[in-house]
Order: C-alpha cells, then structure tokens, then sequence
C-alpha cells in the first residue's frame, strides 16, 4: 500500500522565505465542535471552497474514526488538484494505513500523526513510560514516512511537555522522516510570550530542527489562540493550524480569518506572506456558518457582522472625512462591497441571477428556481431586501439540500389565553403528512408537532433567534442544537415569521440527525 508523492509546495523550502503555509483543520478540528457535525457533501463543498481561496494544506479528517470520515478524505484526495490533502492518525498502526489508504488518490498527500508528550497524559491518558513514547515517536513516523514523503508530527499537550523530552522527541521525529513538527496548545493554556519562546527553544535546540518546517496549533480557552500563533510565527514557525470562523472544539481554534488579515494588515512588525486570497475569507465565513449552524457573534473580529459597522458620532464623523481614521482594513479586502443592485418585488431572474454572483453564490438550475420563488414570495412580505435577507434566504435553501423531511405550511394558535396549538403539514420522504399540537407556548407547539409526524423525540439543547436586519419585517433566522443518542446537530432556518424559521431549524437540525455519520470516537481524538 503507497500513496502519491507528488512535490508539495508547502514544503517548498519555507523556512528559509518569509510565506507562511495556512493548515486549515476545519473539517477535522472544526467539525470536533459539539453539533458542527458535516455530511459528505457539505464537506466536499467547504473543501472546494478552502483551495479556491489558496489555503495550502486542507486536514480532510480522521479517516480511522469512522466510515464517513474516511470517505470523506478519499473524495477530497480525489479532487484536489492543488492543495496539499492531510489525514490525522494517531501513533498506531491501523491509524496510520486506515490514512494512507484514504489518502491514495491525492496529488499531494500528507500523513498528521501525534502521541501525548506531556507527563500527565502519559501517566493518566496513555499510561506510558516517556522511553515507550519516544520509540512509538519513532516508530510512528517511520512508518507513516513509508506511505508518503509528507509526515507532520505533533507532541499532543506539547506546551505542558518537559523540554528536554520535548526536544528529544522532535529531534527523533525529523530524523525518522517527519517534514512538518506541529507545536499544539492542545488545552489552550499558553500565553504569546511562552509560546514564541518554546518554538524558538525548539529551533534552536533541536540539531536537526533545519530539515523540518515548525507549526503551531493553539486552541483558545483563554482567547489566544491567534495570539500564540502570531508569537509562534514570530518565533519562526512557518506553518499555522487554524479554522474558518475559529471553530473547534471548547473555545475553538485559532480562526484563520484572523491570522491571515492580521499579518496582511501589519506588515510593518510581521514582513510574513500567505497564499490566501482574503478576498473570499467573508465567503468562507458564511458557508461554515451555514453548513455547521454555528452563528458568527455579532462583535466578531473580521467577519461578525459588526466588524465594519460605525455607530459613534465621532467615529462617524472621522469615517466620512477619512476612512482610514477608524479601519484598518477595508471591507473589500474580505470580500464584502457595497451593493451595485437593489432588490425589491419587481426584480427579475436576471437581477436575481447577478445578485448571487455579486454576494459569491453559484448555484444549479433547480436551487436557483427555489431560491428565486423564495425570494419572491419574501419581496411580497418586505418592502426592502437587503444583502442580508438574501444571504440568509439562499444560505437555508443550501442547507436543506437533499432533505428527507420538509416544509410544506404551518397554521399556529397562541397568546396569553391557551392552548397554544401548531396544524403543522410536512413532506416526509415524499409524502405529505399533518398533525396538530398543543404546548407550553407557540414553539414548544411547533416542536411536538415535527415529533409526533416524525416519530424522533431529540432532545432540544440549544434554541435562540436573531433578526436579519432591522425593522419589524426581519427575517428571524433561528438555531437549534439537539441531541439523540450521544450525538448532537446543529440546525439552522430563516423566515419572516419567526415560528416558521424555527421550523425549518428544527427539521434541518432532525435531517442532520438522520444522515449523520457513526463515529467510532477514537481516544485522544485531537492534537
């Protein structure tokens, strides 16, 4: 068994060059966020997206942990023409050909395997003697090595490692053929100043450090995660693991967004170059948000909604005499511009059509018909649509894809003065099915309506509502996260009337639920 080894331009010879490789771990890392749970075909979609926009190596997932991952890493492979393609495997075996495997069709494969370095999980998690990790160091990296020419090793809880077993594990790790040392914050508890010293401990410590590129991988429970990161590059690491949008596991990961404009816009303190076309990062942002139903926080750094909104008079007054007064960086620069059309009801395919391209939408023949009747059907309710609402409209249509259950109407009885009551109609595998149902209020109505014609009783851990735009015509778009046998979704759906966005919430998260993949839940799961 061998995969490709075809010449990799992220290992081409960076770090003696001031580019930095992007390592986006959304699909894996990400995909670890309770409810961030993505099918195939989101996957293939988000992958797509991340080597149109430049990112250098696109970790594809845990093929080991289940059938799902594992085809899902094999079609990406499949796919990619330019982009480097990772599958993580832990130190044994089976990991690591379960990887390979995955991994053959790939242009440019690379194999991510890690073990615990630190003294607490090897004593409580692994249950090793430091000599038995070191030889699976060892052991693991060459074998890897035997598939691919493109090895990246991580200590697990590295930044809680000794440093003389650090040192003597990455030592053994390079000279076993690793190519890429990844440096993880696996818990997040690193601050800029630590981590930048522990890199440029490595590097100049380690007597081999010269035939490997150093990496980072910083979560972000105390929210450093960027900032470790840039320490990390500063300190001469020249590789960054990070996600779109910051998603990850806990507090999530380093958000790539952030790393790549942060070292566009100062380049007075860090000279350092990416790949990455900033222009689409506000597109990415968006298709994340809507495959996983993970909302972007309003205040969020570069891509929240918030992040170019001025509401100070004297922030206002410094924006119209000079833009630069108060923005660092422009809007276009990730991708959002000023409108060139307004939409309204009279507006036609062709308008339609070219709003889509304008806001980075293409679509097929038959989704582009539904989000055309959906947008007018929401023309004849508001009297001005904004980028926003077709955003949000065209994002729930790409959500619901190839659903099992969906909407057909809703009827709902509520007020001060009970039962409120839910008449629900709904197309179940092609079949449409009504039922009426009380509860304690409106949505709680809606939701023991969906269960009763479906028959799935998921427990609801999450439920909350924000407006599209302003006014008293906004769309609701509404999250739900629910839970079924260990397992938990995220659902998303938007609509003027806020009972039937949570709805069609509700109904997204239950698809979801139905499709997802069984995992087999490997421990030590992450790096």
């Amino acid at each position: 068994m061998s995969v490709n080894t075809g010449s990799n331009p992220a290992n081409s010879d960076p770090a003696d060059s001031d580019r930095v490789i992007i390592f986006d771990t959304t699909l894996r890392d990400g995909e670890q966020s309770p409810g961030a749970s993505m099918n195939l075909d989101e996957k293939l979609r988000i992958a797509a997206l991340l080597e149109e926009m430049g990112v250098d190596v696109i970790e594809a997932g845990f093929p080991i942990a289940s059938n799902g991952d594992f085809e899902a890493v094999n079609e990406i492979a499949k796919r990619a023409k330019n982009s480097t393609i990772c599958g993580l495997a832990r130190s044994a075996k089976g990991d690591i050909e379960r990887a390979a495997e995955a991994l053959k069709p790939a242009v440019r494969p690379r194999i991510h395997t890690f073990i615990a370095t630190s003294p607490l999980h090897m004593k409580f998690k692994l249950q090793m003697e430091p000599d038995e990790v070191y030889q699976q160091v060892v052991d693991s990296v060459s074998y890897a090595r035997s598939f691919t020419d493109d090895v990246d090793w991580s200590p697990e809880d590295g930044t809680r490692t000794e440093h003389d077993f650090l040192c003597r594990c990455v030592e053994a790790a390079i000279k076993a053929g690793a190519t890429c040392i990844n440096l993880p914050d696996t818990v997040g508890y690193a601050v800029p100043e630590e981590f930048g010293n522990l890199v440029r401990m490595l590097i100049e410590r380690v007597p081999n450090s010269d035939k490997a590129v150093f990496s980072t991988h910083c979560h972000n429970d105390l929210g450093l995660a960027v900032a470790n990161s840039l320490a990390g590059v500063d300190a001469g690491a020249r590789q960054v693991e990070c996600t779109i949008n910051g998603l990850g596991e806990r507090a999530g990961n380093a958000a790539l967004e952030e790393i790549v404009m942060a070292l566009r816009t100062r380049q007075d303190v860090m000279p350092y170059t990416t790949n990455v076309k900033t222009e689409m990062i506000t597109k990415a942002s968006r298709l994340v948000s809507t495959i996983t139903g993970f909302t972007v926080q309003p205040n969020k750094a570069i891509v929240g909604a918030n992040a170019f909104a001025h509401e100070s008079g004297i922030h206002q007054d410094g924006m119209l005499k000079n833009a630069s007064t108060y923005e660092i960086m422009t809007p276009e620069s990730v991708g959002l511009s000023e409108s060139k059309l307004v939409m309204g009801k009279l507006s036609g395919r062709a308008a339609f059509k070219e709003k889509l391209g304008e806001l980075g939408y293409e679509m097929g023949d038959n989704a582009f018909q539904d989000a055309f009747r959906r947008f007018k059907a929401l023309a004849d309710k508001k009297r001005e649509i904004f980028d926003e609402d077709i955003v949000a409209l065209v994002d729930d249509e790409i959500v619901r894809g190839n659903d099992r259950i969906r909407f057909v109407s809703l009827q709902v009885v509520c007020g001060s003065e009970g039962p409120q009551t839910a008449d629900l109609t709904l197309e179940i595998d092609g079949e449409a099915r009504q039922m009426k149902a009380t509860g304690d209020g409106p949505v709680d109505a809606v939701f023991n309506a969906i269960k009763e014609l479906t028959g799935y009783s998921a427990r609801l851990q999450l439920y909350q509502v924000h407006a599209v735009t302003g006014g008293t015509d906004a769309q609701a778009e509404v999250t739900v996260r629910l839970e079924e046998g260990g397992k938990t979704v995220n659902g998303q759906g938007a609509d003027t009337d806020t009972l039937v966005a949570s709805a069609r919430a509700y109904m997204n998260g239950l698809n979801k639920l139905l499709v997802k993949r069984e995992k087999t839940a490997p421990s030590a799961l992450s790096a």
